[in-house]
């Protein structure tokens, strides 16, 4: 379209009637300025009095100076990863459809479909070549709290394949955003996303087993939205759910962490990954009451907040082996070792496998490496919470499509590590909180790693922490590793009855070998953890408030 003639669509009312005149500038150049490849979000444009966007991804949104409708360009890694899940989950149900229709099964017809498509299957041959085609449904997402819209229309216009995305948000302006910046994103975005004025609590609600995917991405904690977004959920679809108060979550408010989670938090260096744990024991325990249950796709902690997407499906027999999932942790106040003993246990006598109550708690009054008492944490998640065929997946879809992704640094390298993590190793170390503990010089985590396999036990590094260790070995095996080392570099003695003396006053009963183990933590030359692209990378001020700022007099 020549540029006289977009201009004067904009000036003249007759052509253009409805268009406000800031919008139809920023449109009309558009779709001439975008860069094909990707570039960190912010704001842009804005000159000559026309409203500034913000561009992530393919979507651009106008920006919000009054802050009345919320953004923050940090979630951008939050975005990119809900990309790429989505990816992999419609890749998937793809797959699994072919897989149905090649064994001729038609179980993904919709309910209300099953009777009069069961006539037209056993008919002619075109019937059923229909009947195959309506058999297979895109999937429908969900965005419980919209905000901007941001996220509804990137799935849109990034996810192929995706079928409609209805942004939910109870605010006015927020709605009234969504729908300017759908209309500013095109046709493919207004064809797709489709906002709604609603409590987002009510609508998932009135909407039982609707939506193949729900993404909830509160500010602050999602406990109220919970018990509805498990029921708004269809069998084997995903829920994307994320948690900002991690003053809360990692042991800062522990009494508000179980008046929101049902769960207690302990402080440590595994303080973000039992947050993590803790989150998904709360959507099981949601689950369970609708007789659903949930299974961990991945689980990770980014920034200021952390993030989990599980499958539900329905099963009532299944929800029955609910307690096998969950542990209480048991830490100790001087050594912070820590020892898990799951809520259930399974009867060996009993052909069917019923969860029962566990017995009294596997860990004596006092510890028993340093003699101090042990405070009980939890319950908490204490199965998988990665999918290792998820994960690979994942990880090799987005090194695949590296150029469609803003964060691809962050996001590849959360996926490298979440990858290379232990499935059933709960928690875990730190190799310089064990070194503070004796006072001693610091091993490598090679040479750590190779104690610990020397020993017959395995071990990986976390995507939570650089220094964490996560391994099977029991704290026991754990501390004499340590003991060893210490023989071989001396400490020096300190009376009382502080921790490290304790310990180290034992005798180990196992002789550690710290010989080299080929095969370490790091096979693949690829970043585990990317500094922040910039300054303040962090949470923002809720929609509605103003940032604080100081009088400069006091600055």
């Amino acid at each position: 379209m020549p540029l006289a003639f977009r201009f004067s669509r904009i000036l003249n009312p007759r052509l253009n009637p409805s268009t406000n005149l800031g919008l139809a500038l920023a449109s009309s150049f558009s779709s001439s300025s975008r860069p094909e490849q990707p570039e960190l979000p912010g704001a842009r444009g804005g000159g000559g009095g026309f409203p500034a966007t913000i561009r992530e991804g393919r979507a651009e949104i106008f920006a919000d100076d009054s802050n009345s409708v919320f953004y923050n360009k940090a979630q951008v890694n939050n975005r990119d990863l809900s990309i790429a899940v989505l990816r992999s989950f419609i890749s998937r149900r793809r797959e699994e459809h072919d897989i149905q229709l090649r064994r001729g099964s038609h179980a993904e017809l919709p309910p209300k479909h099953h009777a009069e498509e069961l006539g037209h299957i056993r008919g002619s041959s075109e019937d059923k070549a229909l009947s195959e085609e309506i058999s297979y449904r895109a999937p429908k997402v969900l965005e419980a709290l919209a905000a901007s819209g941001l996220r509804a229309i990137r799935y849109a216009l990034e996810v192929d394949g995706i079928g409609e995305v209805i942004a939910v948000d109870n605010n006015e302006v927020a709605i009234e955003a969504v729908k300017k910046n759908i209309h500013h994103n095109g046709s493919v975005a207004s064809s797709k996303v489709v906002p709604h004025l609603a409590d987002a609590r009510v609508y998932m609600l009135t909407h039982p087993k609707e939506f193949d995917v729900v993404d909830l991405d509160p500010y602050g904690s999602p406990a109220a939205f919970l018990d509805s977004a498990v029921q708004c959920v269809a069998d084997g679809g995903i829920l994307m759910c994320s948690a900002t108060d991690m003053a809360v979550l990692a042991g800062g408010n522990a009494e508000v962490c179980f008046s929101k989670y049902g769960s207690y938090p302990l402080k440590g260096k595994h303080c973000h990954e039992m947050a993590l744990r803790i989150l998904l024991a709360c959507i099981e325990s949601h689950a369970i009451r609708h007789k659903r249950y949930i299974v961990p796709i991945i689980s990770v902690h980014m920034d200021f907040y952390i993030r989990v997407f599980v499958q539900i499906f329905t099963s009532a027999s299944t929800v029955k082996s609910s307690p096998l999932k969950l542990a209480h942790v048991y830490q100790c106040t001087g050594c912070s070792s820590f020892h898990l003993q799951n809520i259930g246990r399974i009867n060996s006598k009993d052909k069917r496998n019923i969860a029962l109550p566990n017995f009294s708690p596997l860990v004596p009054q006092e510890c028993a490496e340093c003699g101090h008492n042990f405070v009980m944490g939890g319950p908490i998640w204490s199965d998988p919470m990665h999918d290792k065929e998820w994960a690979a997946s994942i990880l090799s879809s987005i090194q695949a499509m590296s150029c469609a992704y803003s964060a691809y640094a962050k996001i590849s390298a959360i996926m490298t590590s979440v990858s290379e993590e232990l499935p059933k190793a709960p928690l875990f170390v730190s190799l310089h909180n064990l070194c503070a503990t004796l006072k001693c010089t610091n091993p490598t985590i090679a040479t750590f790693q190779s104690a610990i396999r020397n020993a017959g036990y395995q071990i990986s590094g976390s995507h939570v922490d650089p220094l964490a260790l996560k391994t099977d070995a029991p704290m026991s095996v754990i501390w004499d590793i340590m003991r060893c080392w210490v023989k071989i570099h001396a400490v020096k003695y300190r009376p009382g009855n502080h921790p490290g003396t304790r310990i180290l006053s034992q005798e180990p009963k196992l002789q550690a070998k710290f010989s080299h183990v080929p095969g370490g933590l790091a096979v693949q030359k690829s970043p585990r953890f990317v500094p922040n692209p910039e300054k303040y990378w962090g949470p923002k001020t809720k929609a509605g408030r103003q940032p604080k700022r100081l009088p400069v007099d006091n600055l």
